[in-house]
């Protein structure tokens, strides 16, 4: 197998895959069934990224054609029918524990379920996004369409765009006014964009606040430390 780039779900680096990296088997359904041949192929994927090391996991199920020859027989793999992500359960990419816990658990669980039930999700991800605007812009608890209002102006003019551009998409839109925890139709790609929101919020407000907190705490502690090295020594009286 050639290698490709892979980014690690569990540390987040972008890495190259190598045949030595990669674990891979395949299981065949050969006896009749109504539905035909099938194929399913586990992958295991392992970091190289030596801090890392951790394995992922996921199966694919194939419909396939089985061949015979004077020299034995082939399966040839066809159409992807399904595929599992089984370890790490989700695309759902980690974040730093200081984001409050409940946010991050609607936010797993909504990658966790996006794929079995797109409304379950988009209702995860829509309770999860109107948590970050409460708990990091402190705005006065409403209905979440009336919230992002409320942060306009706050934010950069991006990021605020973004978030109303996904708002207005589809069955998000007409829904922002509803109940969070009312659950409603939504397409699957709708869930995907909610998530998608999700994610750049956290990176942006969350994560670049905690840079920076740490960069400037940083850059004040080395202030201290040269002034008082710089200071003059005062004599010892005699």
């Amino acid at each position: 197998m050639d290698s490709f780039s892979w980014t690690c779900p569990f540390c987040q680096r972008p890495v190259t895959i190598t045949n030595q990296d990669l674990d891979s088997g395949e299981v065949f359904l050969d006896t009749k069934n109504v539905d035909g041949l099938r194929v399913l192929t586990c992958t295991f994927i392992v970091c190289p990224n030596p801090k890392c090391k951790k394995f992922s996991l996921s199966a694919t199920l194939s419909n396939a054609v089985h061949t015979f020859h004077p020299g034995g027989s082939k399966w040839t793999l066809k159409e992807e029918l399904k595929t599992w992500q089984l370890i790490p359960p989700s695309t759902a990419k980690v974040f730093p524990d200081y984001i409050p816990r409940p946010i991050l658990d609607d936010y797993e669980e909504a990658c966790v379920i996006k794929d079995l039930s797109p409304k379950a999700s988009a209702t995860l991800a829509r309770r999860c996004l109107q948590g970050i605007i409460r708990d990091f812009w402190e705005v006065k608890p409403e209905r979440l369409k009336n919230e992002i209002e409320q942060i306009k102006g706050k934010v950069d003019s991006l990021t605020w765009e973004a978030i109303d551009a996904v708002r207005k998409v589809g069955n998000i839109g007409a829904h922002m006014e509803e109940d969070i925890n009312l659950i409603v139709d939504v397409e699957p790609n709708e869930a995907e964009l909610l998530i998608g929101l999700i994610e750049t919020v956290l990176k942006d407000w969350y994560i670049m606040r905690e840079e920076r907190k740490t960069s400037l705490t940083t850059l004040v502690q080395i202030a201290k430390d040269k002034e008082t090295t710089a200071k003059p020594e005062q004599d010892t009286p005699s």
